[in-house]
């Protein structure tokens, strides 16, 4: 919890005591950097006992309904359970069983009170209210039997003895535990989402300390060091190169797919990587000063800032339970002043709280979120609490990183454009050129010259920031940019329009040149998804407003938005701007859902109402965010908040039916037809109608299951035994997979594929195939996304 408080008026232990008097725990960091694996523990420890407190609730519940409900489905049970003679001692044993539940769930019954007390009554007060109030009944009834067997009045005890409600006090906090259990475990993601980021963060610098180089824990530096960095390694601070060249992959920190090229002067960001070259720089910021700490804090704060949904039913347990306490109230007091007996009153004021008990009221919410929860992981969906499956029917803004969500993530070859050569042609000379450069432009056209036999490139130098040259079978060739080509002497001039088209579509020209003329162009761009369009179009029809997000160039992302009809673009930005539109949208009133995939995606995704990742990106963002798209696909964003449309839907539906029961239940308990009629409530019809009451709720929240994707139209059951007969299991060897894009790209041309699952694993190279097809179309499906099958087995 994070608050501003004035310190002149208020001390931190006042805080502590207040929320302590509302009921829950609160501790005062004594260090400032406490640690994250503290609160790990914490929140597995809330977890663990919520666990334990679920366990013995049904240990202790099961032989308590066995004594009070096994006489009614005839089963056998004690001598010293049975008839009238017996009643105390049937009742003293329910009362025993209860105990040790009442006792384990306190915190209900604290909560609960505490709530009522302060004039916000809430879920937790109607568990407590009607538990409670079960058992006070349940304790008179067993007074009234022993007064009944001491007079002899065996008419009194009978009466009694069928009119016990211990096992409706355990029924409640047991049947809550189940709900607040799954709760507690959906929670609790943020420390670990954190715990991630802080992983990631370079541990060790290179530092030059009196004339030696020494390595020391990356927390000591100090503003000013001189560091060294070598290639393939993680920059420890933010600070400026000052000696040396290389390209950065800033993906982490701007989102940006290609790696930036760093010269002297240039200033590089802690947690970014150094790719190809060797460095010297100077640290401007360290420790909890660089951008990289920024980001975690913002994660952090955004998490812990997140209002909560008011819960529906706390909401209307404002109202309820203060309203059917006076109800029951006013029933005592209008039998009383009709002559009534004491006894008849107190009787009729009981059972109107105990029919009142939010059973299916409390079933209402969590059922509902639970079968919906399961639906959408169906659909590839996974929704990681209730909280977020609700919020996310009240989306209004869906805000898109570009580079791996609406994009492949991975830059490759689109266009190969030729003046006087043939494509093969050119796409083997720059092939040639690029097999010894490292440049991610490199990586795009040896994939898309996969298979072809490249002659070999002698003389091979790289020139930074401008392009490459080599010899190749005599004659001299260079690829690069304008400014090589202008600094050999050679003209662009035919190929400006070409160039200047492709850069309009946000894709990055590559000119090919020998020693006289340029003679062709290839195009890289960082491709749309295939689904990206229509995903959109599905937002658009929800009336949603698409924005798309990216620390992009502003060309590039105009481009997208031109192809894509995307609402808002905003390109250019890093994290904190990120998390501070997210910010901006929120304060104009609108729910806001973030989809992204990176580590710079993540402050957004926390600050958001409802944080979408997708499944192929990085850890900390699928930790990060509330949903996660296993299927990689943008149109589950849609279906996700059609679920959840019809998951409130079915709140409301299930909240109609647990009150419906009560309107007709609450008059028949305060005897309101026992003048006309001699109707008044029996333990049979209270039971009954309890248990109908939560049938209703629970079969009509099954319904969900009936949900149809958006995507398919209609959700198709299958009948997986039929389906086993005919498929079969391969195991498939593949060269080429370097990322979790590769492995998603990989996943998704397989599962392309009629009647196929693929699960594939990146460490060890390997596909995992279920499918009724051929071996040659699996490898055909592989090679055609541009990786090599070495094995189908």
């Amino acid at each position: 919890m994070q608050i501003d408080f004035d310190e002149s008026k208020l001390t931190e232990e006042k805080i502590a005591d207040s929320v302590t008097q509302a009921g829950y725990g609160m501790e005062i960091p004594t260090v400032k950097s406490e640690k994250k694996e503290e609160k790990e523990d914490i929140v597995e420890k809330n977890i663990e006992n919520m666990k334990k407190r679920t366990i013995w609730s049904f240990i202790f519940l099961i032989p308590l309904m066995y004594v009070a409900m096994g006489h009614m489905a005839g089963l056998p049970q004690p001598s010293f359970l049975r008839g009238d003679a017996n009643a105390v001692s049937f009742a003293l044993t329910q009362l025993l069983l209860c105990i040790p539940v009442l006792y384990i769930n306190r915190a209900y019954f604290e909560r609960g009170f505490r709530s009522l007390i302060h004039g916000a009554p809430n879920m937790d007060t109607l568990i407590s209210v009607g538990s409670g109030a079960s058992l006070i009944y349940g304790i008179f009834a067993i007074y009234r039997m022993g007064y009944g067997l001491g007079t002899q009045n065996m008419e009194l005890v009978h009466r009694y003895l069928h009119d016990l409600y211990f096992e409706s006090a355990v029924m409640i906090l047991a049947l809550i535990n189940i709900g607040k259990y799954l709760e507690a475990r959906s929670k609790g993601k943020t420390s670990e989402a954190i715990q991630k980021l802080m992983d990631l963060a370079p541990k060790t610098a290179l530092v030059e300390r009196n004339g030696q180089v020494v390595e020391i824990a990356a927390e000591d530096m100090l503003t000013g060091d001189i560091l060294q960095v070598k290639p393939g390694s993680s920059i420890p601070a933010d600070g400026v190169v000052i000696e040396g060249r290389t390209s950065v992959d800033e993906a982490a920190i701007t989102g940006e797919s290609m790696p930036v090229e760093k010269k002297e002067g240039d200033t590089v960001t802690a947690a970014t990587l150094n790719k190809t070259g060797f460095i010297r720089m100077r640290a401007a910021r360290v420790g909890q000063d660089t951008t990289f700490s920024q980001i975690i804090r913002l994660v952090e704060e955004a998490s812990s800032s997140k209002a909560p949904i008011a819960r529906m039913a706390d909401k209307i347990a404002g109202i309820f339970v203060p309203t059917v306490m006076g109800i029951a109230l006013l029933t005592g007091i209008v039998w009383l002043l009709m002559g009534a007996e004491f006894e008849f009153a107190l009787s009729c004021a009981i059972a109107v709280l105990v029919i009142s008990c939010p059973c299916a009221l409390g079933l209402a919410t969590p059922v509902a979120i639970m079968v919906g929860t399961g639906k959408g992981a169906e659909n590839g969906i996974l929704i990681k609490s209730g909280e977020a499956l609700e919020i996310t029917h009240n989306v209004q803004s869906v805000v898109l990183d570009k580079t791996g969500t609406i994009t492949e993530g991975k830059p490759v070859v689109t266009d190969i454009i030729s003046f006087g050569m043939s494509e093969n042609k050119i796409l083997e000379i720059s092939a040639a050129l690029e097999k010894k450069s490292e440049h991610p432009l490199a990586e795009a056209v040896l994939l898309k010259a996969k298979g072809m036999e490249l002659p070999n490139a002698e003389n091979f130098a790289a020139i930074p920031g401008k392009g490459i040259t080599a010899k190749i079978q005599g004659n001299i060739y260079y690829a690069g940019n304008q400014k090589l080509m202008q600094e050999q002497g050679i003209s662009c001039e035919k190929a400006l329009s070409s160039m200047e088209k492709l850069s309009k579509e946000g894709k990055t020209p590559l000119i090919l040149a020998d020693e006289k003329q340029v003679f062709g162009i290839i195009g890289v761009a960082d491709v749309v998804k295939p689904t990206s369009a229509k995903a959109i179009q599905e937002l658009k029809k929800l009336g949603i407003q698409v924005i798309m997000l990216t620390g992009d160039n502003a060309r590039t992302a105009k481009a997208i938005q031109k192809q894509l009809d995307i609402d808002t673009v905003i390109a250019e930005v890093l994290p904190q701007d990120k998390e501070r539109e997210i910010s901006r949208l929120q304060e104009e009133g609108k729910t806001v859902a973030m989809v992204g995939d990176g580590l710079n995606d993540a402050p957004a995704l926390a600050r958001s109402d409802v944080g979408i990742a997708i499944g192929a990106g990085t850890d900390v963002a699928i930790e990060s965010a509330d949903i996660v798209l296993m299927k990689n696909d943008l149109q589950d964003v849609a279906t996700a908040i059609e679920l959840s449309k019809a998951v409130i839907r079915n709140i409301k539906e299930n909240l109609f039916w647990a009150f419906f029961y009560n309107v007709c239940g609450i008059p028949l308990a305060a005897g309101v037809l026992y003048p006309v009629f001699g109707l008044k409530l029996s333990p049979m019809f209270g039971a009954a109608a309890m248990s109908l009451s939560s049938l209703f709720v629970v079969s009509n929240a099954l319904r969900l299951r009936f949900f149809h994707s958006l995507k398919k139209g209609k959700t198709q059951p299958e009948s997986i035994q039929e389906k086993k007969e005919e498929k079969n299991m391969y195991t498939m060897k593949i060269e080429g997979m370097m990322c979790p894009h590769c492995q998603a790209a990989v996943t998704k041309a397989l599962e392309a594929l009629e009647g196929t699952k693929a699960e594939v694993n990146l460490e060890k190279k390997e596909a995992y195939v279920e499918t009724g097809l051929e071996k040659e179309a699996l490898k055909k499906a592989v090679e055609d996304a541009g990786y090599q099958v070495l094995s189908v087995e």
